[in-house]
């Protein structure tokens, strides 16, 4: 632990680290909560699908654009404007009773102004803490991620339940806004300069590392995505009503734990070229053993030990891009693995949804399964790629920006 008390150490990590969870844990909540909020709305998991798949696209295209005009235009004022315009967007769907087709268009519209936030971080971490401990602040920032991931439906599911998911919409939005605020006006944020990239648009792309990264990371997020679509269906009613959502909550929060202590315990090694593939295989492997029971407790046992693997394989995602991209085009590498990964919520809840509506709570799981498995193999196929980190320090290549951090 004293690894991660030497972080606290540096000034400005502890804000940036929790207002940027704070901003980002409304994406824990939106698949969830628009997947619940459709199949009320339109009486199938299928139309709830489709929505989302329309907020991945617009995901898709926002991603890698909206990091990239950081570094053109400044991260707070493309941070602000994607923060109140996606919340704003959220409202109308909350607030409005539309066809589905103009709900569909309001998603993409979510998708397009997703704010930048995570590559805006994991833009500054390297600027924030030495090199030799980055690779502890990316574990501590994965760990955390899982509230995000994880958490993030327990909430969503709870306030939906009781309060319904107009209400629960509307919750996620004031976050957002909340959260962006508090990161926006972080001191740190203020004093980045971010450089612009001197390449083309998209040239990050033939960084061998950034591909492999947003590849896995799509198949990570969407195994996670569509479990919790299959655990929130295992605990509900034959007409959908919400008899179960303590349980699911439980669950899912007993996953969250399992990551969190992945994190803390794991996340911190040095990297070699196999322990992506490693860390991966531990999900996997409590993923597959769900298809044994979904007893409650069988359930929370095994999504926890598989949990382990969950945090330690993400602070391992942002190590290779770290270690391997010139500070001008982190932001970009970043906006894509983040794009893979939001893309990845939207189609694996899209999927688990449909799964269910054909195979009921086991398909949804199948299609997890079926997502760890590809990234698992995308990771096992790709360790030539991979940098072995054992030994050295994280940070990005030469191609320098400014940081100056005020003193407290």
């Amino acid at each position: 632990m004293s690894i991660y008390g030497d972080l606290s150490k540096n000034p400005g990590v502890l804000r940036v680290l929790f207002s940027q969870l704070m901003a980002r844990f409304p994406f824990g909540m939106l698949s969830i909560i628009l997947l619940l909020h459709i199949q009320l709305a339109y009486g199938d998991y299928t139309s709830a699908g489709l929505v989302l798949a329309t907020q991945s696209v617009g995901q898709a295209i926002s991603g890698p654009l909206s990091s990239r005009f950081m570094g053109r235009w400044g991260m707070r004022p493309v941070l602000s404007a994607t923060s109140i315009l996606c919340a704003l967007l959220l409202a109308v769907i909350a607030l409005t009773q539309l066809p589905l087709i103009f709900v569909a268009v309001l998603a993409f519209g979510v998708g397009i102004a997703t704010p930048p936030v995570t590559p805006a971080v994991r833009t500054m971490y390297p600027k924030l803490v030495p090199g030799n401990q980055l690779s502890a602040l990316f574990s501590l920032d994965a760990a955390a991620q899982e509230l995000i991931w994880v958490l993030g439906p327990v909430v969503a599911v709870f306030v939906s339940s009781q309060f319904g998911t107009t209400v629960g919409l509307l919750v996620a939005a004031g976050i957002m806004v909340f959260g962006g605020a508090w990161f926006i006006m972080s001191p740190t944020l203020g004093t980045l300069t971010l450089p612009p990239s001197r390449r083309r648009f998209g040239a990050v792309l033939r960084y061998p590392t950034v591909v492999i990264s947003t590849v896995i990371g799509f198949f990570f997020v969407a195994s996670f995505a569509a479990i919790e679509t299959g655990v929130v269906a295992a605990f509900r009613g034959p007409t959908g009503e919400d008899q179960g959502s303590m349980e699911s909550g439980i669950v899912l929060a007993l996953f969250a734990g399992g990551s969190l202590v992945g994190g803390l315990l794991i996340g911190h090694r040095d990297m070699r070229p196999w322990s992506l593939a490693l860390r991966m295989t531990i999900v996997l492997a409590g993923t597959l053993a769900c298809l044994v029971s979904l007893n409650i407790w069988w359930l929370g046992t095994v999504l926890f030990l598989g949990g382990i693997g969950t945090a330690p394989a993400f602070a391992a995602i942002s190590n290779i891009v770290s270690a391997s991209v010139r500070f001008s085009e982190t932001a970009e590498a970043f906006g894509w693995v983040g794009t893979g990964q939001l893309v990845g919520v939207a189609i694996g809840s899209a999927l688990g949804g449909i799964s269910i509506d054909a195979a009921g709570p086991h398909g949804a799981i199948m299609v997890s399964a079926a997502m760890l498995m590809c990234g698992t193999i995308c990771a096992l196929a790709t360790m030539r790629w991979i940098p072995d980190l054992k030994g050295r320090i994280i940070e990005p290549q030469a191609d320098t920006g400014t940081l100056t951090i005020p003193l407290p």
